[in-house]
């Protein structure tokens, strides 16, 4: 579990508050860069955890596991129009 720091409005961060935790689980992470909507950390390193572009989007957590928070962002991706 790890908070996200929110770095955009999108969407898909509607109703979600800078530090709500995520599920992660992976060992490998998307660098920070111009598309990126929200990061986390982990041992020192920030790292994309919501990334954005045109009418792509992803995270790199398991919004499925991670309660209220993740399935507000599902929702809101069901709801997205991009």
């Amino acid at each position: 579990w790890n908070s996200l720091i929110l770095k955009k409005q999108h969407q898909l961060t509607e109703g979600i508050k800078d530090g709500e935790y995520m599920y992660f689980v992976h060992s490998y992470y998307a660098p920070v860069c111009d598309f990126t909507v929200a990061t986390s950390e982990y041992v020192g390193v920030e790292f994309s955890a919501v990334v954005s572009r045109e009418n792509v989007a992803a995270t790199q957590f398991h919004p499925e596991k991670s309660q209220q928070a993740g399935l507000r962002i599902l929702k809101n991706f069901g709801e997205w129009k991009c």
